[in-house]
C-alpha cells in the first residue's frame, strides 16, 4: 500500500487566525487512508458496502464431507439409528393374523371388543338422531354421485327489480350457426374434385431440373403469358377505340339545339311582326318563382331521382337473393342425386392449382381468385448448389388461394388505406373582425 502523505507539521506557527494557517493545519491522513481503501476494493472487484448480500455470503446446503468423516470417526452412529435412516419406497408387510372379511377388494377389519362400560355405534346414532331430530330436519348433505345444483363459486348474475319484469319479454333471439356451417366445402373445380393442401410440384421446378422437364415447362407457362398479354392488348385497343368514338361524337355539332334555336328565332320575329290575336296578352302573366321554391323543386326531384335509385337497389338485392337460394337447392339436388363422392377420397397429387379448369359460376364471394404465382426459372437463374438459393414466393398466400379454391374461404379484395387528403390555408389576422353591437 502507497504511504499516505500528511500535511506538513507547522510546530512554531505563533498564530493560527489566517486563511492560510487553517489549510496548512488541516489533517486529511484518514481521508487518504478511506480512498486507498476504496481504491483497492474497486480493484479486487468492487466497494463491500455496495455489493448484494447475494454476492458477499453463499449458503453452504450440502456441507463439508471431510468435516462429516472426522466427526463419524469419533462419534460413530448407533445401529438402530442407521438401520431407521434407511427409508424403502415399498410398505412393509403386515404379518399379524387376525380373520378379515373380503369385500371390493378391500380387507375389512373387525372391531375390536372394547371392555367395560361404552356406548355402541348404533345406539350412539340413535342418540344423535333423538338430539338432533332425526329425518325430520333436512341437512346439508353432499351429494358426489349428481351434478350439485348450487355453485358457491358461481358469478353472480345482475339482480333484475321486479317493477321491469316486462323486458324479459323482449329479450333478443341467440344468435345461430348456419344450417351450412355443418356441410362439407364446395370445390371450385370444374371436376368437383379438392385440391391437396401440399401440390406435387412439377419436375421442372427443381432447382436443378432434367433439361426436357424445364424446356417443357418454360414453353409452356410462356405460351399461357403471350395469350394473357395478346388478349390485354386486344382490350386496350378495343378500349381506345371506343374512346375516341365517343371523342368524336361529342365534337359534332348538334343539329337538333341548332334546329331549336332556329324555330325560336322565327317564332320570336313572328312576336315582333305582331301578332293576329292579342289574346295572349290579356292572359296573367306567370309570376317569377322565388329562390326558395327553386330549391324547393330541386329537392323534390333530388328526392324522387334518390327514390327511384333505392327501388332499384332493392329490386336488384331481391334477384341476387333469389339466385343465391336456386344456387343453392341446385347444389343441394345434386349432392342428393349423385351422392357425391367424399372430399377427402377424391384427392387428386397428380394435378395442379393453376392447371385444373376451375368452375365459372360456382364461386364463393364477389372478388375474383387470386391468380397462382409464376414459378419458373431462367436459365440464367438456374442454381447447381442449394446454397446458391433465394427464398422465393409467400406461403402465406399459397395457403390463402388454396383454401379459396377448396371452398373453405371467401375471396376478398386487398384493402386499400388512402392517406387523407389535406389542404393548407393561411389565415390573416386583420380578417378576424366582429359586428360591434
Amino acid at each position: 500500500m502507497a504511504e499516505v502523505l500528511c500535511a506538513p507539521a507547522q510546530h512554531k506557527q505563533p498564530s493560527r487566525k489566517g486563511k492560510r494557517a487553517w489549510r496548512k493545519n488541516i489533517d486529511i491522513s484518514e481521508v487518504n487512508e478511506g480512498l486507498e481503501e476504496v481504491r483497492d476494493q474497486l480493484i479486487q472487484g468492487g466497494v463491500v458496502s455496495e455489493k448484494a448480500a447475494a454476492d458477499l455470503f453463499i449458503a453452504d446446503t450440502e456441507g463439508d464431507e471431510v468435516i462429516q468423516k472426522s466427526y463419524f470417526k469419533t462419534n460413530k452412529p448407533l445401529k438402530s439409528d442407521e438401520i431407521l435412516a434407511q427409508r424403502s419406497s415399498v410398505p412393509a408387510l403386515d404379518t399379524r393374523k387376525r380373520k378379515s372379511i373380503l369385500t371390493d377388494g378391500m380387507i375389512e377389519l373387525r372391531q375390536k371388543k372394547l371392555k367395560g362400560d361404552y356406548v355402541k355405534p348404533k345406539e350412539l346414532e340413535r342418540l344423535r338422531n333423538i338430539a338432533y331430530g332425526g329425518e325430520k330436519i333436512q341437512k346439508d348433505v353432499i351429494n358426489t354421485t349428481e351434478q350439485p345444483s348450487y355453485d358457491p363459486w358461481a358469478p353472480e348474475g345482475p339482480v333484475r327489480d321486479p317493477q321491469f319484469s316486462f323486458l324479459d319479454k323482449h329479450k333478443p333471439k341467440p344468435v345461430r350457426e348456419p344450417k351450412t356451417l355443418r356441410h362439407a366445402p364446395l370445390s371450385l373445380a370444374a371436376n368437383g374434385k379438392s385440391f391437396p393442401a401440399v401440390q406435387k410440384p412439377d419436375a421442372g421446378r427443381s432447382y436443378n431440373p432434367d433439361f426436357h422437364d424445364w424446356s417443357s415447362l418454360l414453353e409452356r407457362e410462356g405460351t399461357k403469358e403471350v395469350s394473357a398479354e395478346e388478349k390485354r392488348l386486344n382490350d386496350a385497343a378495343i378500349e381506345a377505340k371506343r374512346m375516341a368514338r365517343a371523342q368524336a361524337i361529342a365534337a359534332e355539332p348538334d343539329l337538333e339545339s341548332a334546329a331549336e334555336d332556329s324555330t325560336w328565332e322565327s317564332e320570336w320575329e313572328g312576336i315582333q311582326s305582331g301578332p293576329e290575336d292579342e289574346e295572349w296578352m290579356r292572359q296573367k302573366r306567370p309570376e317569377r318563382k322565388t329562390p326558395a321554391q327553386r330549391n324547393k323543386a330541386i329537392r323534390r326531384k333530388e328526392e324522387e331521382r334518390r327514390l327511384k335509385h333505392e327501388r332499384k337497389r332493392k329490386e336488384k338485392e331481391r334477384q341476387m337473393e333469389r339466385m343465391k337460394e336456386l344456387i343453392r337447392e341446385a347444389r343441394e339436388r345434386d349432392a342428393k342425386s349423385k351422392e357425391v363422392i367424399k372430399f377427402e377420397e377424391s384427392v387428386s397429387s397428380d394435378g395442379d392449382e393453376g392447371e385444373v379448369e376451375l368452375h365459372k359460376r360456382m364461386r364463393f364471394g364477389n372478388a375474383k381468385i387470386p391468380e397462382a404465382s409464376l414459378e419458373v426459372v431462367l436459365a440464367d437463374e438456374l442454381q447447381d448448389s442449394l446454397r446458391l438459393l433465394k427464398p422465393e414466393g409467400n406461403l402465406l398466400r399459397d395457403r390463402y388461394r388454396n383454401l379459396v379454391l377448396n371452398g373453405k374461404l371467401e375471396a376478398r379484395r386487398a384493402a386499400q388505406h388512402k392517406k387523407p387528403m389535406r389542404t393548407a390555408t393561411e389565415k390573416w389576422s386583420y380578417k378576424d373582425w366582429k359586428i360591434p353591437k
